[in-house]
């Protein structure tokens, strides 16, 4: 992180903070202690808070003829300010020597870049769709404090930010009307340790849950694989009654020992904080496949593997116009993904799941629902 530059005034302990680390539950978290830090309200000339529809943490953009509103805080305690610096490093920010319009000397993070397609940051538009994500991400991010740099943190803090979006969408939950409605809270968690950190998580738990039978579970130690939530897509044409897989090298299979690590599936993707599955889907769907869907068919939304994973799928058929060719390229370079397309006529497809070939689970299902769906969605083109 850079040293200070900027005005000349004394900053020593002063330090200004806008957008959500100037929101109360976002900042007891980053600095680890509730309320304890003064703060006046205070503006900053020459600098604009910049958002986009995917950004969770707007920026802080030097900007001639504006001014950023937020808060000024004297005397910050040097653990504290230690802290900040760590979050503000991890979301490429830069330490910068500035003055307040009151006169104050001060610290603020500045982003060099302002997102694409930049507006004006507002706390009454932002807290609604991603407060809860930014308190979910902060407590993760916090987390790696003392262990990681603030370049680690940075590389985490996509993956970082997409199970905080996963994490606040389970909160919704799903109804029960057949299985037990007994709460989380009822589960007793003894300790909890993560043993892998890398762009994915383990968790390893030590709990007691209720019994169906009453009283709790003797103490038990599960491990949890924690990811993201994913949006799947079968790309299918009615009018020519096609439809288009994507092929691509696959570590599970690897893993396991099979042959053909090679995998068939239908497009998918993580779906990134702040966005929606179907947001996701359309994404990815021109991402891989160069596809502008006409219309997304929800399948389902389910755990994938609740035994031992936190992935969550939602599977849709997406309607569009495949091209004609048979096999194409798609992915991004930047994901190192290197993607073969498929297009196929649908008898072509039943035959990989009569074969065994279509040996994917969402791509197994999302077949089986065309089989049931086919003929209305034909009717309909």
């Amino acid at each position: 992180m850079s040293g200070l530059r900027g005005v000349g005034h004394d900053v020593t302990g002063a330090l200004f903070l806008c957008g959500p680390l100037a929101w109360a539950p976002v900042l007891d978290i980053v600095a680890g202690q509730a309320g304890a830090l003064g703060a006046q309200a205070a503006e900053l000339p020459g600098y604009a808070l910049k958002t986009d529809d995917r950004t969770c943490f707007p920026a802080l953009v030097a900007r001639e003829g504006h001014s950023a509103a937020g808060l000024l805080v004297r005397d910050v305690p040097p653990e504290v300010l230690t802290r900040l610096r760590f979050l503000a490093g991890g979301l490429g920010a830069e330490e910068v020597g500035a003055e307040t319009a009151e006169g104050a000397g001060a610290i603020c993070f500045v982003t060099p870049h302002a997102p694409e397609a930049a507006r004006d940051w507002t706390f009454g538009d932002w807290q609604p769709r991603w407060g809860g994500i930014a308190q979910a991400a902060c407590a993760e991010a916090m987390g790696y404090f003392g262990r990681k740099t603030p370049e680690e943190l940075a590389w985490r803090m996509p993956m970082i930010l997409s199970r905080a979006g996963a994490r606040v969408a389970a909160a919704t939950g799903v109804p029960a009307d057949l299985r037990s409605a007994t709460g989380a809270d009822r589960v007793e968690v003894d300790h909890v340790e993560t043993p892998h950190e890398g762009f994915f998580l383990t968790r390893d738990y030590a709990l007691r849950h209720p019994q169906f039978g009453g009283g709790q579970s003797a103490l038990l130690r599960r491990e949890v694989f924690v990811v993201s939530d994913a949006a799947i897509v079968l790309p299918y044409d009615p009018r020519t009654d096609r439809v288009l897989l994507v092929e691509q090298f696959r570590m599970g299979p690897f893993g396991r020992g099979d042959p053909r690590p090679w995998a068939l599936e239908p497009v998918a993707g993580r779906v990134d904080a702040g966005e929606t599955p179907e947001d996701t889907a359309r994404r990815e769907c021109a991402e891989e496949a160069g596809l502008d869907l006409h219309r997304l068919e929800r399948i389902s939304s389910h755990y994938c593997s609740p035994g031992c994973s936190t992935e969550y799928f939602h599977l849709f058929l997406g309607l569009c116009d495949l091209p004609e060719e048979k096999r194409g390229m798609g992915g991004l370079d930047s994901e190192a993904e290197d993607i073969r397309t498929h297009v196929i006529p649908y008898a072509r497809a039943m035959d990989l799941l009569r074969s065994g070939e279509a040996d994917n689970g969402p791509l197994i299902m999302c077949l089986m629902w065309l089989s049931m769906e086919r003929d209305r969605l034909r009717g309909i083109a």
